[in-house]
């Protein structure tokens, strides 16, 4: 791999910082996960879709520009150098719009990833179930081909910005009696569909980050299967691999944390084990960045990714809980302040990476992964 950017690598990268620096909200926008900062996320997303930087490695006929993924890391590393707002479509197009890539048929192309580019419409990913968490093969959740139409029964939780959103991409059983990963489909739904009901779960900060979603005899347009009645399970590692291992968590997302916590660093007194844990942090952002670099790499000379998405997962979840960590430490008592002018949200961010080893697969299950199919040993 040459770690060396070309010129015209460069010349992107100083087009993606000029065009953010004249467009980039100059105060931060409120939370996405009320109502009003929603609304203006989705805002975000439109003025974004406007210079085609909204999905910059989609074909061109869908909103993009179709650029290479080190072209995607190069624009992230700008995004987040300037401090831009959070992707409210980050559900959509960085995990079910490359999975409809692969699987999408060409009607389901042209018919959703515009809508998702521009932020008209936001999704939220249905997977988990009170009794599916982690182990994903025990959904239960139901849809009956009737006619035209699935008939969709059952209860997801913990969806990322379904309280707000507009669409939702499901895992569902489609063979009565199936167990485990046979029979499983992924459909599309309109969370604002008769049958579909959303119960908002306050987080820690009391905003809903998250919701329920009730479906009793909710209907779906059998044009909405994607990948195929049974390949459900195929499909949803596929969007897996791409959010443990590449798109859901760019590498600059932690190298800007590590920065500022640099910064910190320096404007504090920590004391030699403060100091160590900053310059563990600082490498590992860094080594996390290769590691990326190597698989975008890999992925544009024609491989996969596989079962080593896991590694990714569980080396960026315990950076981003370490990092806030050290930075809570430096900052002693004053970081529990919720008026902490700053302007460095280290608490927030703190509690937010507490659910890093969570979501996106728990790590207790992603080191069963690594131990199975990444080092072939034997199941305990």
């Amino acid at each position: 791999m040459d770690l060396t950017y070309t010129a015209e690598q460069q010349a992107f990268r100083a087009e993606v910082r000029t065009w953010l620096e004249a467009h980039v909200p100059k105060e931060p926008l409120a939370s996405f996960d009320t109502a009003e900062g929603f609304e203006a996320h989705r805002a975000w997303e439109g003025v974004l879709a406007s210079g085609r930087w909204s999905a910059v490695t989609w074909p061109e006929e869908y909103g993009g520009r179709g650029l290479d993924l080190i072209r995607w890391l190069i624009f992230e590393e700008e995004y987040w150098r300037a401090g831009a707002p959070g992707r409210v479509s980050q559900n959509g197009v960085f995990l079910l719009a490359p999975t409809m890539m692969e699987y999408g048929t060409p009607e389901q192309k042209a018919r959703f990833l515009p809508k998702m580019a521009t932020g008209e419409e936001i999704w939220a990913q249905a997977w988990s179930e009170p009794q599916a968490g982690s182990d994903l093969a025990a959904v239960r959740a139901t849809a009956t081909l009737d006619g035209d139409d699935y008939v969709l029964n059952g209860h997801k939780i913990w969806s990322s910005r379904a309280v707000f959103a507009d669409w939702a991409f499901g895992l569902f059983r489609t063979e009565a009696g199936s167990e485990r990963h046979k029979g499983l489909s992924l459909i599309l739904f309109n969370l604002k569909s008769p049958g579909v009901r959303v119960q908002p779960i306050p987080q820690i900060d009391g905003e809903a980050g998250f919701a329920e979603i009730f479906l009793e005899n909710a209907r779906a347009p059998a044009a909405n299967l994607m990948g195929g009645e049974g390949q459900g399970w195929n499909v949803c590692m596929a969007t897996a691999g791409f959010e443990r291992g590449l798109m859901l968590r760019s590498p600059a997302r932690f190298q800007a944390a590590a920065a500022r916590l640099a910064a910190l660093s320096q404007r504090s007194m920590p004391d030699a084990t403060q100091q160590a844990a900053v310059m563990q942090a600082v490498m590992d952002a860094d080594a996390y960045a290769l590691s990326i670099y190597s698989t975008a790499s890999r992925l544009m000379a024609g491989g996969k990714i596989g079962a080593e998405a896991s590694c990714n997962k569980l080396f960026w979840s315990e950076l981003d809980v370490a990092l806030h960590k050290t930075a809570l430490s430096i900052k002693g008592a004053a970081a529990e302040l919720t008026d902490d002018t700053s302007g460095e949200p280290w608490l927030d961010g703190y509690l937010f990476s507490l659910a890093g080893p969570i979501y996106a697969g728990a790590n207790e299950i992603q080191r069963n992964i690594i131990a199975e199919r990444v080092l072939g040993l034997p199941r305990g």
